[in-house]
């Protein structure tokens, strides 16, 4: 059977010789795979074409199908591990693919409801005032690019290694072509499918590309972005193609790297932190068969812990049952192919050249539950280098399954400089429980490292490990790692989208964006806006409030209302020797007083002031000051329906407080929840 790509709309078997994959485990044939007779033009043109409507899409309606997709896929995660098993991989680090990536689509459905607008256009950093009047001002907005996204991924993680580029390219509002690596796109054609079956996304939207990418990348231009997974190698090929340099076009490479993991100098073999260690870079090298761009090749040990560390580490990986992962108790399984498994062998034999193998690396080894007749097994490996200052192949050259070697130190700037020796990783993690030490080895690694992590006693149990990408947080590294970034929460969105400056007036600027701009136009009627349902409020629209004048009992009462009793509102000689020259009222008396202003007290569409943001005091008040507000909409956001609530949004209103100059004494923005008329 040969898979299929999904492109221009249907699905396409390849017309020429189709390179076969093995089952990981047996070596029995699971598919073909080409795309030969593909016209790769018309990919990008459907692909382009399908963008106008994903672009008329919110933020909010795409994260809503993100969700739904996501959801989907979880209802057929056991079709995807029974799948998953024949790239030789066990059900833990299956879950690891599959239900970490779909958590990944969870993950961005929630923060882009959070964190972005109901629009299609973000707003980006406040307002910068351009002129000495504040008619010309200037600010940043975000719009989908009007190309595609082009996801080159890795072989060792299908499912994640996909979810996690085509959720924030989907939130932005780019279509995706997806090109899985040949070995294990038979999980990834799986997953599509469902992707494309239930319609969740404008046709075009998602494309699949099972096979070679052909002269794709020739039809791409500056509208689009490429990102890749995999070799340092095949990453400096793409990255440098013709096209891609011409036209500009965005890159994003993640590759394999040398990452490091460092057992610190304060750290004694009894601690708690020595066993975290030897368990941490026991479980890097045996999951996935050490088969992830973050799994730890080399382990940094103070010379004087070496024998105690190498003797931890034989032992615990000597109890790593390895097999068939369908056999009971079998907690490594195979590499993802025999030429895979070909290539570790040829890697460990460079290494062996300058380093000395100290556990595993034979020829024959015992398997549960099957044999390596037809397999791509190869034994956890671990190697010594006395000198890593000297021998330098071990900061080269990788082998990408289960090796790892382990080297010392004599010095802590000694562990910094080793750290350096891989030119740039995906993550590097500290084992110790000194803080002083974090800070000293973290400070001198981390411009060499995409992320860093240190773990002790305190966070170990919660703690996600050294091999685990997060969605919130970047993933990428420099140099050798390649030089990009990938997740990070919202960043990863906004790689997909085109940052512009905008710059006119206030008011230009807020029919632009959506969003009130000081100085902008303003509007007001007879009708309090707190009496207004969401859909009649418009952005700017503003009430002014009546006069208070704020005396000496106001201060009082507040102070021992809230138990506030600082001395610059009661001691009238200390707040006089004070920058303030007299006693001040409370700044939360001035926020409570306004709201006490602006407020309409009878029952209406306000539901709940659903908090404040960007509070400022900029002026003190006295007793005798008067002081006013001005509410204006800044921004409306409409929420989906949930459940039995009525239907509903967030405004956003700025809060002006002014005395009796009209010098602002408070600025900040609330937010209330509003009844929206519609169902």
């Amino acid at each position: 059977m040969n898979l299929e790509s999904y492109v221009a709309g249907g699905w396409h078997e390849g017309t020429g010789t189709a390179v076969l994959v093995n089952d990981a485990i047996s070596g029995e044939p699971v598919c073909g795979v080409n795309s030969d007779g593909i016209d790769f033009s018309g990919v990008v043109s459907h692909g382009r074409e399908a963008g106008a409507a994903l672009r008329a899409m919110t933020f909010h309606d795409r994260a809503e199908r993100l969700k739904a997709m996501a959801k989907q896929l979880m209802a057929r995660k056991e079709d995807f591990y029974a799948l998953s098993a024949r790239t030789g991989a066990t059900r833990a680090d299956s879950w690891i693919d599959i239900e970490g990536g779909i958590g990944t689509v969870f993950t961005y459905a929630s923060l882009v409801v959070r964190e972005f607008p109901n629009d299609t256009v973000m707003v980006e950093g406040g307002m910068e005032r351009l002129s000495a009047k504040g008619s010309f001002v200037g600010r940043h907005i975000l719009v989908p690019r009007e190309g595609v996204s082009v996801h080159i991924n890795a072989f060792n993680f299908p499912c994640w290694g996909m979810l996690e580029k085509i959720a924030p390219s989907l939130a932005a509002g780019v279509p995706v072509i997806v090109k899985p690596a040949t070995p294990s796109a038979y999980l990834a054609e799986a997953m599509v499918r469902e992707m494309i079956a239930d319609g969740f996304f404008p046709e075009g939207a998602i494309q699949l590309i099972c096979g070679g990418v052909g002269d794709l990348l020739d039809h791409l231009d500056e509208r689009d972005v490429v990102t890749f997974t995999g070799s340092a190698t095949t990453g400096r090929k793409l990255r440098t193609h013709p096209n891609i340099v011409a036209n500009s076009i965005p890159f994003t490479m993640e590759a394999d790297s040398l990452n490091c993991c460092i057992l610190g100098e304060t750290v004694e073999e009894g601690d708690e932190e020595f066993e975290l260690f030897i368990k941490e870079v026991a479980k890097e090298m045996t999951t996935k068969a050490g088969q992830k761009c973050t799994a730890i090749r080399r382990v940094i040990v103070p010379a004087p812990k070496m024998a105690a560390v190498e003797k931890a580490l034989q032992a615990r990986l000597s109890k790593t049952i390895m097999g068939d992962p369908a056999t009971d108790g079998v907690r490594m399984g195979a590499l993802v192919g025999r030429d895979q498994a070909r290539d570790v062998r040829a890697r460990v034999n460079q290494l062996a050249q300058e380093c000395e193998i100290i556990y595993g690396g034979q020829e024959e080894f015992p398997l549960t539950g099957t044999d390596n007749r037809g397999g791509a097994f190869f034994p956890p490996t671990l190697l010594r280098c006395n000198d890593p200052f000297g021998k330098l192949a071990v900061h080269e050259v990788e082998a990408f399954g289960p090796v790892s070697t382990v080297m010392p130190y004599n010095t802590l700037a000694d562990a910094i400089a080793i750290a350096r020796l891989g030119k740039g990783s995906l993550v590097g993690s500290l084992f110790t429980h000194d803080d002083a030490e974090a800070r000293r080895v973290i400070l001198g690694t981390a411009a060499y490292h995409g992320r860093m992590l240190v773990i002790n006693r305190d966070c170990a149990e919660e703690s996600t490990g050294h091999g685990s990408p997060l969605a919130v947080l970047v993933h990428g590294g420099p140099g050798r790692a390649g030089g990009g970034e990938e997740l990070g929460g919202a960043r990863a969105i906004k790689h997909y989208m085109q940052r512009t400056a905008l710059q006119g007036s206030p008011t230009t600027l807020m029919a632009i964006t959506s969003e009130y701009h000081p100085g902008a136009r303003t509007y007001s009627d007879d009708i309090h806006p707190f009496k207004k349902y969401f859909e009649d409020l418009k952005i700017g629209e503003t009430l002014v409030t009546h006069r208070r004048t704020v005396t000496e009992a106001d201060i009082v009462n507040f102070g021992c209302v809230s138990g506030d009793h600082f001395y610059a509102h009661f001691d009238e000689i200390a707040a006089k020797d004070s920058f303030f020259g007299r006693r001040v009222a409370h700044g939360y008396f001035i926020i409570s007083a306004a709201a006490g202003m602006f407020v309409e007290p009878s029952p209406g569409p306000v539901l709940a002031n659903y908090g404040l943001e960007n509070l400022r005091f900029i002026e003190p008040v006295g007793a005798g000051d008067t002081i006013r507000v001005k509410l204006t909409v800044k921004e409306k956001i409409k929420k989906a329906r949930r459940g039995d609530e009525k239907p509903n949004g967030v405004v956003v209103w700025s809060i002006e407080v002014t005395n009796q100059e009209e010098k602002p004494v408070a600025v900040y923005d609330i937010m209330t929840l509003v009844v929206r008329r519609e169902d």
